[in-house]
């Protein structure tokens, strides 16, 4: 299936955000913020892991939100460890409802790989801090979110968390002291390293099976 997209920008706190918009074929049922890896090494909205779980959530009728981060394509600013990335995805989640104002009630999703699954635990707990509207789904994928933890967190029991068996970038080990402490299951995919090579069926069903019963959420 071709998506449909569109390029756009919002302002975060060190200048322009851009950011890719795949919409589904009828009008969305609510929508989804899916965060890349880091972007000293490589990671872009255009990853096959943030595009999987993307188009995974558009197929679901969710209306997907892929940005870049600081420093990345045409975003302004410089990698800030998490800290400034998490404060420009809180203004990306106010963008979203001002700009798709039938949104703003709707049931949504917050996904992150790698680097993104520490942006996207830490806005949980800003959102959840300042009593904004929260996810409906939460999914952690190569869990790297203690390497840029920041703050305190308070992960919500039924977060998605998925590794690859053979992670060759963030440990599996690294990933079960994330769920041990925080007392969460971890999907692990047999025999997949971090970018989930020759998984990516695996991982988009898996993501499927969590998106079940999102619209009445």
């Amino acid at each position: 299936m071709s998506l449909l997209t569109k390029q756009s920008t919002f302002q975060g706190l060190s200048g322009t955000v851009e950011y890719t918009v795949d919409y589904p074929e009828q009008s969305p049922v609510g929508w989804a913020l899916v965060l890349h890896p880091h972007p000293l090494h490589g990671g872009t909205r255009d990853n096959k892991i943030v595009t999987t779980v993307a188009r995974t959530c558009v197929q679901n009728g969710l209306m997907a939100i892929r940005p870049n981060f600081r420093g990345v394509g045409e975003s302004s600013g410089e990698f800030d460890q998490a800290v400034g990335e998490t404060a420009d995805m809180q203004a990306c989640v106010q963008h979203i409802a001002q700009t798709w104002p039938q949104l703003a009630q709707a049931p949504w999703v917050l996904a992150g790989f790698s680097f993104g699954s520490a942006v996207a635990a830490q806005l949980y707990a800003e959102l959840a801090d300042q009593n904004q509207s929260l996810p409906a789904r939460l999914m952690l994928i190569g869990c790297a979110v203690e390497r840029f933890r920041y703050r305190p967190l308070a992960m919500p029991p039924d977060t998605l968390m998925i590794h690859g068996e053979h992670d060759e970038v963030v440990p599996l080990s690294e990933g079960m002291d994330f769920a041990r402490t925080h007392q969460l299951p971890l999907t692990v995919i047999p025999d997949a390293g971090h970018f989930f090579h020759g998984k990516l069926l695996l991982l988009r069903q898996i993501v499927q099976a969590h998106l079940a019963g999102l619209a009445s959420a």
